[in-house]
């Protein structure tokens, strides 16, 4: 039987504040990415949730369920390969923004 009241937990990490001079145009535009493809895998967990799949298949069950947010996974990030929302533009500017030395956040102003 497992007992996970022995277990060790894991070792705290340093929340580090981002650089605003570090990083490449390549690195910022990953990060975009990934934020948008975590943004959007929040917003179709929902989705997958009030599915009932004890109809279906393969019958749903636990196993699935454990899997579940591991797909949601993969779809988020196959939205983001084929091109997105658009989250991923607006947080590369930002970011770019920053990077330049931007010292006052942007209020939605329009763009020259």
């Amino acid at each position: 039987m497992l007992d996970a009241t022995n277990l060790a937990a894991p070792p705290q990490r340093a929340i580090r504040p981002p650089n605003a001079g570090a990083g490449s145009d390549a690195s910022l535009r990953k990060s975009a990415r990934d934020f948008e493809a975590q943004a959007l895998g929040f917003l179709l967990q929902p989705i997958f949730a009030t599915v009932d799949n004890s109809k279906s298949a393969f019958g749903g069950g636990a196993a699935e369920a454990q899997w579940r947010p591991m797909l949601v996974e993969a779809f988020a990030a196959s939205a983001v390969r084929a091109g997105g929302v658009g989250i991923a533009d607006v947080v590369y500017r930002e970011l770019l923004r920053q990077k330049n030395g931007a010292q006052t956040p942007n209020m939605g102003e329009a763009q020259s």
